[in-house]
């Protein structure tokens, strides 16, 4: 009797089933109970762990960094050396000239400065020092003389100086010391000053010293007009033999390939110069880079070792709990 009843209230308009208190097995068993959220370890465990990973990427970076610097300044290194040969093969071609002219930055009349920088960075101070030299150069000159120009030789001289005084830019040679540095280069370079008409050209370089050291150096390249215009200089020029053209014609020819020698020695030392500067800089990012990376290591190894000291103290605390 009692199952019959319980039948006709199932079956029923008002049964369980058809209010949906009570659902068939077959609707039971299709349906999917969710497991509930397990976190590994409490909130001071995952930022923990966040910060352990955040350190090792970091370690892996400063890593990477430290192993391109080295090998720059290597790279660095071989180059200084090939440069050296060919600044001490080429300081004999100008220094004749430089002992029978002279070397005297202060022009009279209009006159051309030529700095002569980098197209590549990474070099220390090499590039500042010239465009320093450079700015201040400006302001020597004869009174009444025009103010100089400028006829930049690399890119870095061209980032600076044109935002500095783009009005005194005649012409920028960039790419220029990218690839190796020949006479044909220093030639054509010179070509281009030489259509500016000027008094005098100042070419504005660093001089190799040694490995560590370099100077900033200006050499003065006066045109043939300003030398026959100085009694002093003529005097000196007349006492070697020449043959061949007169002396207007001679001093021509010879004062543009003086100018096109200077700008060649003048690229060489600043390129040995940079090769240098290359090396410190690397030397001194790569230590950099070493220290870095032994700070983080005693970050990552303190980090580590906190969580490890943490999950023993709740090991043994709940150890103690059981016991207890």
């Amino acid at each position: 009797m009692a199952l019959r009843n319980l039948s006709t209230v199932m079956r029923g308009p008002l049964g369980l089933q058809q209010a949906g208190l009570l659902a068939p097995a077959s609707a039971c068993a299709a349906q999917t109970v969710g497991a509930p959220h397990l976190s590994k370890g409490g909130p001071s465990t995952q930022v923990r762990n966040a910060s352990q990973l955040e350190t090792q990427q970091k370690m892996k970076s400063v890593g990477n960094i430290m192993k391109i610097t080295k090998a720059m300044k290597m790279v660095a290194a071989a180059r200084m050396k090939g440069a050296q040969r060919k600044v001490e093969a080429c300081r004999g071609m100008v220094d004749p000239s430089i002992k029978l002219f002279g070397d005297n930055p202060l022009v009279e009349g209009k006159s051309v400065t030529v700095p002569i920088t980098s197209d590549k960075g990474l070099c220390g101070g090499v590039n500042s020092q010239v465009n320093r030299v450079v700015k201040a150069l400006q302001d020597v000159r004869a009174d009444g003389a025009e103010a100089p120009r400028l006829c930049i030789v690399g890119d870095k001289g061209r980032s600076v100086l044109t935002r500095g005084m783009p009005e005194s830019v005649d012409f920028v040679a960039d790419q220029a010391t990218k690839q190796a540095v020949t006479f044909a280069t220093a030639s054509a370079i010179a070509e281009e000053i030489l259509k500016t008409d000027s008094a005098a050209s100042r070419i504005v370089f660093n001089k190799f010293k040694s490995a560590i050291a370099f100077q900033p150096t200006v050499a003065t390249v006066p045109s043939p007009e300003t030398i026959e215009s100085k009694p002093e200089l003529v005097e000196k020029f007349d006492e070697y033999e020449l043959e061949g053209p007169d002396r207007s014609e001679f001093l021509t020819d010879l004062q543009e390939f003086n100018l096109a020698s200077t700008i060649y020695w003048g690229m060489l030392e600043n390129g040995c110069s940079e090769q240098a500067s290359r090396v410190q800089a690397m030397e001194n990012s790569s230590k950099n880079a070493e220290e870095m990376l032994s700070a983080l290591t005693i970050k990552y190894n303190k980090t580590r070792q906190a969580g490890i000291t943490t999950e023993l103290i709740e090991i043994i605390s709940g150890a103690v709990a059981l016991e207890g």
